[in-house]
């Protein structure tokens, strides 16, 4: 009777140890799940924050003002060459300055000597036989001979197309300068070239806005041309020694190329 009451009993308890078994067995692998499920959703956010540090770093590249502005960055834009760029350039420009001044004096002749002649005309003896022997017949001769060739030189033409290249040029350099100091120390310097390099710039637009009314005969036009030429040609010269302090820095603090 024993035998069959335990017989019984470890029959009825043997379905429950099973039943335990398989809870625990489940319990176990769904934990095992749920750290696999971790591991995954952590390894994916590492994976994420690569891929953005991935991003950030194409952008920087891609777009290089939002780097700092020197340590080579910008490879040979950093270099001499183009540091010394401007001021060869601008050099250069000083004695087209020089030469295209002395093209609009030329030209500005050209007008004087027809005014001369016009007052010399009118004070001609009525008489022809007495106005051929006079000495403002003369002297009408010699200032016609000259503007002939004066008007020959075209130094109108020339006078005008040296000023459309020192116009193009000039701020095209005077934006380099600044833009490649900047590459190359991430900063400007504000003192007295920057401050004369900026007003030369705003001569040069200001003298080539007056262009139009001194071909239309406007005779102020052409007198505040030429007084807004002299003050850059002075402010030019003036500047050339703080150029040359920058140049012996550029070769101090730079190397080829």
């Amino acid at each position: 009777m024993t035998t069959t009451v335990g017989t019984r009993a470890i029959g009825r308890a043997g379905p429950t140890k099973l039943a335990r078994r398989a809870t625990v067995k489940r319990t176990v692998v769904s934990a095992q799940k749920k750290i696999i499920a971790d591991d995954e959703t952590a390894n994916a956010r590492d994976v994420g924050a690569a891929v953005s540090a991935l991003a950030i770093a194409a952008a920087t590249v891609a777009m290089p003002e939002m780097a700092h502005a020197s340590g080579g960055e910008f490879g040979i834009l950093e270099g001499r060459s183009a540091a010394l760029l401007h001021p060869i350039g601008l050099g250069s420009l000083y004695a087209v300055t020089l030469y295209a001044g002395y093209l609009g004096l030329q030209w500005r002749r050209v007008r004087t000597v027809g005014d001369e002649i016009a007052e010399l005309k009118a004070t001609l003896p009525t008489d022809a036989e007495a106005a051929a022997g006079s000495e403002a017949s003369k002297k009408i001769e010699e200032l016609s001979a000259t503007r002939k060739e004066l008007v020959a030189g075209k130094f109108k033409d020339k006078h005008a197309n040296l000023g459309y290249l020192l116009l193009a040029m000039g701020v095209t350099l005077s934006v380099e300068g600044g833009m490649n100091t900047y590459l190359r120390v991430g900063k400007l310097f504000p003192g007295p070239h920057l401050y004369a390099g900026a007003t030369i710039t705003v001569l040069w637009a200001m003298a080539a806005g007056l262009v139009p009314m001194m071909e239309k005969g406007n005779q102020k036009a052409r007198d505040l041309h030429i007084a807004l030429n002299c003050l850059n040609v002075a402010l030019f010269t003036w500047q050339i020694p703080t150029g040359l302090e920058i140049v012996g820095k550029v070769f101090q603090f730079t190397s080829w190329p």
